[in-house]
């Protein structure tokens, strides 16, 4: 169902449209909160408030955007919101603070094991690179779509991506080759 079409009936209040604007969108808004937001039950409660929102103003969405990134900026706000409210800081010295531990040990390296592998490497990066970079690699959002959602403008965008990737492949640099035991 195209987004025009569903965002007519939930506003008509069909409740399976409603539900299915919930079934397409959770995995989207489960990225951007978990990527922001560490403890479980807070992410839980941060989407479902994310949804409460998106159903409370659903009537003044025009399709300036698009649905998906709409949503997702109602996620990220929400969350940053939250953590916020969490007495939690952003600092541009928390970004260079990166920390892993990780064993190694003799058996062949699955491609399940590999992703979970990269997931941790990001899950320690500072949030403002995780944020982008699973928004841009994990999430398929385009440059001007991540600047909407974030409100940071594009050049920080660009430089907070590059910046993520160097330091991915610089925390990823001495597992290269080796095989990988996850604890």
């Amino acid at each position: 169902m195209e987004d025009k079409d569903l965002v007519s009936k939930v506003l008509a209040g069909n409740q399976m449209a409603s539900r299915l604007l919930i079934d397409q969108y959770k995995r989207l808004v489960g990225h951007v909160v978990a990527r922001l937001v560490d403890d479980n039950l807070d992410r839980e409660e941060v989407c479902q408030d994310v949804f409460v929102k998106v159903f409370k103003n659903l009537n003044g969405f025009h399709f300036d955007a698009k649905l998906s990134t709409w949503i997702a900026t109602i996620a990220y706000r929400l969350s940053i919101n939250f953590l916020q409210k969490k007495k939690r800081r952003f600092r541009e010295d928390d970004l260079e603070k990166v920390s892993f531990e990780i064993g190694i040990i003799d058996s062949e390296l699955e491609d399940s094991d590999y992703a979970h592998f990269i997931h941790q490497l990001i899950m320690q990066m500072p949030d403002t690179y995780k944020t982008v970079l699973t928004l841009f690699h994990l999430d398929g959002f385009s440059y001007p779509e991540i600047v909407e959602i974030t409100g940071m403008p594009e050049g920080t965008v660009k430089n907070y991506l590059f910046r993520a990737r160097k330091k991915l492949k610089e925390l990823s640099a001495p597992y290269v080759g080796k095989e990988i035991h996850f604890i």
